[in-house]
């Protein structure tokens, strides 16, 4: 089972924490992988959920246990040729990763071999997906 800590979150969301680049270090450090939301402006990667907060790079976006959230357009398309693990979606019942993962928004379980989001919201059936991403990873 992958588990990828929501914004950096393992034990509920504390948002003043969310995206921040030592928060995202944190977690992992304890093993866990990374859903993150980045925004490509002026040229310049961005982390933040709503807003363009903390700058970052694509060498920091490039490992391997991140899985970067575009907020953007035009994060995707900066992102297109890298070796970063990306995807986009707004409220799409799935969308694929870069590398080919089935992300599934919450509420649509079960989805077979996908990467299921926040299933605390809706009491998902997990038994099919092959991950999770939740503020509550530690729980999993």
């Amino acid at each position: 089972m992958i588990k990828i800590s929501h914004r950096g979150n393992i034990n509920g969301r504390i948002e003043e924490a969310e995206n921040r680049p030592d928060y995202i270090e944190d977690t992992l450090r304890l093993g866990y992988n990374v859903e993150v939301d980045v925004w490509f402006l002026d040229n310049k990667f961005y982390l933040g959920h709503d807003d363009a907060l903390y700058a970052t790079d694509e060498i920091f976006l490039s490992n391997p246990c991140l899985w970067v959230h575009c907020k953007n357009v035009d994060a995707v398309l900066a992102l297109k040729n890298s070796k970063v693990h990306y995807f986009w979606h707004e409220n799409d019942t799935i969308a694929l990763t870069s590398q080919g993962f089935i992300w599934a928004y919450p509420g649509k379980q079960p989805i077979k071999n996908s990467i299921a989001v926040m299933p605390e919201l809706y009491n998902d059936d997990l038994t099919s997906c092959i991950g999770i991403c939740s503020d509550y990873i530690n729980k999993y």
